[in-house]
């Protein structure tokens, strides 16, 4: 049993979904305190001006000391039309809008209380848009002791896992030697970012690490292809790349 663990994330990028085809059972961490300016209430799209920013308003007082799973979403401001606005305005000339603008527009045309809720919304549907068949199921349902890396070994424990496959942001703070003592092999997922074609190449070049819905829009079905490395595209010579701040 290879087991993933990670927070949700709005609109994630194409890792997101990457660890999940790759593993057998994906957690989604929701039972860990809520960080700032993070990205589970934010991601980036592509816009004739470069890269922008979407992000969902919580509700600021307290914060800090919540729990991921009990983030609240601060709906005074209308940050759905602004997003749906956005989305279909840059998007509108892209190969695949009508089919991810169905499944955008289902998504933020709902109401919701609290910012998981919305973030597993899109996670699902893409999900089914990619058809991947990976169990999901959620940190705070499972039984598990411990903080950090001890919690995550306390997680794949109560899954009976073999492998924990971890994103390279744990390398700072994950003891491999903890796992092995439980006979659980830990593999890194050193994620390469596939070119794919996006709008305004001539004027901005290829720009990575963008939320999926960017590379939804332009390639449709064959996302899954590319987003896990089953299908490449060229690049064109001399195209210039940027990398957003890496997720």
């Amino acid at each position: 049993m290879k087991v993933a663990i990670l927070q949700p994330g709005y609109l994630p990028w194409l890792g997101f979904f990457d660890l999940m085809y790759k593993a057998d059972c994906f957690v989604i961490f929701d039972d860990v305190q809520y960080t700032i300016r993070d990205w589970r209430n934010r991601n980036r799209i592509k816009t004739p001006d470069g890269v922008l920013t979407l992000t969902v308003p919580v509700n600021s007082r307290g914060v800090r000391n919540k729990l991921i799973k009990d983030v609240e979403i601060d709906n005074t401001i209308q940050w759905q039309k602004k997003h749906l606005k956005s989305l279909s305005g840059f998007y509108k000339k892209s190969n695949h809008f009508e089919e991810i603008a169905e499944i955008v527009e289902t998504v933020l045309n709902r109401k919701y209380t609290f910012l998981i809720d919305l973030d597993m919304a899109f996670i699902f549907k893409v999900r089914e848009f990619l058809d991947l068949d990976t169990m999901i199921i959620f940190s705070s349902e499972i039984p598990s002791t411990g903080r950090r890396d001890d919690k995550l070994l306390s997680i794949c424990k109560s899954l009976n896992a073999t492998t924990y496959l971890s994103g390279n942001a744990a390398k700072n703070y994950l003891r491999e030697s903890i796992f092995h003592s439980e006979n659980i092999n830990v593999q890194w997922h050193d994620y390469n970012h596939p070119y794919y074609n996006q709008l305004w190449l001539e004027k901005h070049g290829f720009i990575s690490h963008l939320s999926i819905v960017d590379l939804l829009f332009n390639h449709g079905r064959d996302s899954r292809d590319i987003l896990t490395g089953k299908k490449s595209i060229s690049k064109p010579e001399k195209l210039s790349v940027r990398h957003a701040d890496k997720i």
